[in-house]
């Protein structure tokens, strides 16, 4: 081949009538893939999370105190406001799943939960019954119901005893 056809090749190739001989075509599937358009973040709709309701519920602006208490056994947590919250719905829906979807919890992580303070404890705070035709379910013991009251009067407690400080702190603050 001539070095004149060779340019008008190269030419013709560079203009869009005919791809360069010496490069292989490209085929559809080595062509970027196009990036579907991402909503922007305050369009898309929030995860609903016991955080995200809390934070809903709470007036802006206004600053709040909530004592959260945590009993560690080693490196878990053997007693806290998660698993209290959640005996508090398995107490008011009779089942695990009822009692997780309302605390927006999977499952597993709710069962993960229960087994973990049932071993943490002497005696079981919740009992369960297998599925079956006619449904299982979940119900507190003795010991979980006095766990929860146990619980919210520390609590209560330790929130009015702080009571004079917490409202010193709150003035404290910036608005």
């Amino acid at each position: 081949m001539k070095f004149a056809q060779i340019s008008a090749r190269f030419l013709a190739a560079v203009q869009g009538r005919e791809w360069p001989p010496w490069q292989p075509k490209p085929c559809r599937c080595n062509l970027p893939r196009p990036i579907p358009p991402r909503l922007p973040r305050f369009v898309q709709m929030p995860t609903k999370t016991s955080r995200n309701i809390a934070k809903s519920t709470m007036l802006p602006g206004r600053p709040s105190a909530r004592f959260r208490l945590r009993i560690t056994a080693g490196e878990t947590i053997a007693i806290g406001p998660g698993k209290i919250a959640l005996l508090e719905a398995i107490a008011a829906t009779g089942s695990i799943t009822s009692a997780a979807k309302s605390l927006d919890m999977s499952y597993r992580r709710a069962w993960l939960l229960i087994e973990e303070l049932n071993s943490a404890l002497g005696h079981p705070a919740v009992d369960s019954a297998k599925g079956g035709q006619s449904g299982g379910g979940s119900e507190l013991t003795d010991v979980g119901r006095q766990l929860i009251d146990v619980y919210r009067r520390i609590e209560a407690t330790a929130e009015m005893a702080c009571a004079a400080d917490i409202k010193l702190l709150m003035r404290m603050l910036a608005r």
